[in-house]
């Protein structure tokens, strides 16, 4: 097993910010104390997740655009470099590769309890810098050069992506895209959020380059989530590099889809390779979840937050229709009013029910001895303040609603085309967020009804459900939990469902136990560039990750004991 002393030596760039073990406070003018292994260690790390951020694997919905052969001939080429890093991983595994996404299955002592590792290999466009995006030509196919491709960032004696090969290139590096900020695991644009653009100076680096500077690596993907598939192949290469005969004590899987990012068939298709096996996995940990400084408002100290569940979604438009006309003869309730009735009365008075359910429950109290005055004393005595915040802290907070009830944001509005006229039809777009308690059938029935009392037709574009939610005393969540603690001592760790979307929903189908976190550090920064401007990860948090995902392996065989 892979143990360090203490969080701090774990995670040093922590001591700033309280992320881990303590109050992570230096005297006055103190510096935190590197270890020059440590270090190197890391940086070896952070060279290797830069050369996979350098070569661009964006994905998008397949059409005539995007053909789904030109994006899976890049993920191939992508391979490559994944052979190039990782070579032992790719000599004793069995891969299988499935229209991009991967599957590696690395055989253990027991089968009872086979484990499957997740993260994604694609990544969110950056407009006029990914391949296919608009103001990107050159940038259309393996193979295509770009001006500015930066290379001198590859691990020191390897090799760049694409040297010796053309169709491995990084692709043209236009800096400057800014898309939303989006927590971990959050929804991609390439689920229908728009990608906006931002002038080429709002990226500090090209958001290719895979550049290291101000000890962090730079570029799309170094957060979500090329980081924590780094870990898992590194954690795989040490262990086998140390003993190439090593059995894990259980069945190893690793998933990796190409289409993560809007939902596409890639990691569906993994599931149904490993349902062909007859594999019924017993735990997935997938991205989701993380190591935050401050989980939420009003704590101030680091915890791990395991996901243990997603909210369920939809995206639905709402319709009002009249009969139109000249505005110089005025009507009243015509579609756009009632649009406007219809949207201020759901912001006012939300119509869906606020609840405390049991895994929101066991996180607030948690966090609740780390929590400031007053906070502390609401969420330390619940069976006084339960009610309270159910029935308050919604109408103050989004964060609080979108922890104890559905939510509905109006994200789009279309109506009439000219001043003088009204239209005949007026709609608004919105999204929704399902709670386990109002699932998707009664949160929709419920939004559907509030629509008829304004004369609105509801038209569902999309949902899911929630998905199943992990049993939080149970033997997979312990586990993560015993992992969490033997790899970072001193770190405390807490439950949470998650109101964004991962791959690891799929796996419901075949797994019972689907745990959302990645051991990567998110602070404020890391969390903003997530889909957004400066995507950047510190890398001394590197190698906390690899050790979890060690343990994760090696620990296995404590599992019979549970």
């Amino acid at each position: 097993m892979t143990k360090d002393p203490s969080v701090k030596k774990r995670i040093p760039h922590l001591n700033k910010v309280r992320r881990a073990g303590g109050s992570g406070k230096t005297g006055k003018g103190e510096k935190p104390v590197r270890d020059p292994a440590a270090e190197a260690r890391a940086l070896e790390y952070a060279h290797k997740l830069s050369r996979m951020v350098q070569y661009d694997t964006t994905s998008y919905p397949y059409s005539d655009e995007h053909p789904q052969a030109v994006q899976h001939a890049r993920y191939l080429q992508y391979h490559k470099i994944l052979e190039d890093l990782f070579p032992l991983v790719h000599k004793y595994l069995e891969k299988t590769e499935i229209d991009g996404s991967l599957l590696y299955y690395w055989k253990g002592a027991s089968s009872d309890r086979p484990i499957v590792l997740m993260g994604h290999q694609d990544v969110v466009p950056v407009a006029g810098a990914s391949w296919g995006s608009r103001g990107n030509a050159a940038a259309a196919a393996p193979g295509t050069d770009s001006p500015g491709q930066k290379e001198e960032f590859a691990a020191p004696g390897t090799d760049s992506p694409g040297q010796g090969e053309e169709s491995a290139a990084p692709v043209t590096d236009s800096p400057g895209q800014k898309e939303k900020s989006a927590a971990p695991g959050a929804d991609s644009p390439g689920q229908g959020d728009p990608v906006s653009a931002e002038p080429a100076s709002a990226w500090e680096h090209p958001p290719f380059s895979g550049e290291i500077a101000d000890s962090k690596v730079w570029g799309r993907g170094s957060v979500d989530t090329k980081c924590s598939c780094m870990a898992i192949f590194q954690a795989m290469e040490e262990l086998l590099a140390r003993d190439a005969a090593f059995l894990p004590p259980q069945d190893i899987y690793f998933s990796t889809s190409c289409t993560e990012e809007w939902g596409g068939p890639g990691c569906p298709a993994i599931i149904e390779e490993l349902r062909r096996r007859g594999v019924k996995p017993w735990m997935v940990c997938d991205e989701g979840g993380g190591i935050y400084p401050d989980p939420m408002p009003g704590v101030r100290a680091p915890f791990a937050m395991i996901g243990v569940g997603e909210k369920g979604r939809a995206n639905v438009r709402f319709i009002a229709r009249g009969t139109g006309g000249h505005a110089s003869t005025p009507k009243r309730n015509t579609p756009i009013a009632r649009i406007a009735a219809f949207v201020s009365h759901v912001e006012r008075h939300s119509p869906f029910r606020s609840r405390m359910q049991a895994e929101t429950r066991a996180m607030l109290e948690s966090v609740a001895p780390e929590a400031v005055l007053p906070f502390r004393l609401a969420l330390q005595n619940l069976w006084l303040f339960k009610k309270p915040i159910e029935m308050v802290t919604p109408k103050v907070s989004g964060q609080a609603a979108a922890m104890l009830e559905t939510t509905i944001t109006f994200t789009m509005i279309s109506g009439g085309d000219a001043f003088n006229v009204f239209p005949q039809e007026a709609s608004v777009g919105a999204n929704l967020r399902f709670v386990h308690h109002e699932d998707m059938e009664e949160s929709l029935d419920v939004i559907r009804k509030t629509a008829d009392r304004f004369g609105l037709k509801t038209e569902v574009v999309h949902a899911a459900p929630c998905t199943r939610m992990v049993d939080i005393h149970g033997d997979a969540y312990r586990y993560v939990v015993e992992t969490v603690h033997k790899t970072f001592p001193g770190l405390r760790t807490s439950p949470y469902v998650l109101t964004a979307a991962t791959d690891a929903a799929f796996y419901d189908e075949i797994c019972d136990n689907c745990i959302r976190f990645a051991p990567i550090v998110y602070g404020p920064a890391e969390k903003k560039g997530i889909h957004g401007t400066n995507e950047a990860l510190p890398y001394d948090c590197l190698p906390g990750a690899v050790d979890f995902y060690k343990n994760l392996i090696t620990d296995a065989m404590d599992l019979a004991s549970h």
